[in-house]
């Protein structure tokens, strides 16, 4: 077998991975996660983007403004008509807010954690990868191990552009862009700006 054959078959990416037991879990999870909304009374998917804008006065109003609301319901019989809720139903949609409010804050909150979680196994690896980068061009340098070039190369092409591109500071007593006067046409005056 030639050499650049044997370079050729060192560097070729497997076509697809093979299955990890993390996807098997993960994909367990989230099943375990959509099950979740069977076990939520009144689950409500909002129906349009805007949907939680539509509803926010009349959601945030103080719990105190409800109470006052509710005992004037249970004092006033004729507050029912017209679709209002009577006490028992004012009651009941207030303990269930209260009840799942902190269900959404868990949520929300490990929702938050597994995204950290994921950035910290991206970190390490990307970590290693840019450690056996940077190893692999000292290495790459060296007669003895110099079948490492094509490796770094295809590292470097895969990595990109990654520097920062730095802003030219302007010179202490200059303004950073440079003012420019106005092109002086026949409409205009051949005044000067101040400067």
């Amino acid at each position: 077998m030639s050499v650049e054959k044997n370079i050729e078959k060192n560097t070729e990416l497997p076509v697809t991975p093979p299955e990890s037991s993390h996807q098997e879990a993960a994909d367990a999870l989230i099943d375990d996660i959509r099950a979740l909304k069977q076990k939520v009374p009144n689950f409500t998917v909002p129906e349009s983007s805007n949907a939680n804008r539509r509803i926010a006065t009349a959601a945030s109003v103080p719990q105190e403004f409800i109470d006052r609301a509710a005992l004037a319901v249970r004092n006033n019989e004729e507050l029912t008509r017209g679709g209002n809720f009577g006490l028992a139903q004012i009651r009941d949609r207030m303990d269930y807010a209260n009840a799942y409010d902190p269900v959404a804050d868990e949520l929300e909150a490990m929702a938050h954690f597994v995204r950290h979680s994921v950035r910290v196994a991206r970190n390490e690896a990307g970590s290693n990868a840019l450690t056996t980068y940077a190893l692999a061009k000292r290495l790459a340098k060296r007669p003895e191990t110099a079948a490492l070039a094509p490796h770094v190369e295809d590292m470097r092409i895969a990595l990109g552009a990654r520097t920062r591109k730095t802003k030219a500071k302007p010179a202490p007593g200059t303004s950073p862009t440079p003012v420019q006067p106005p092109p002086v046409t026949t409409s205009s005056p051949a005044t000067q700006p101040k400067q």
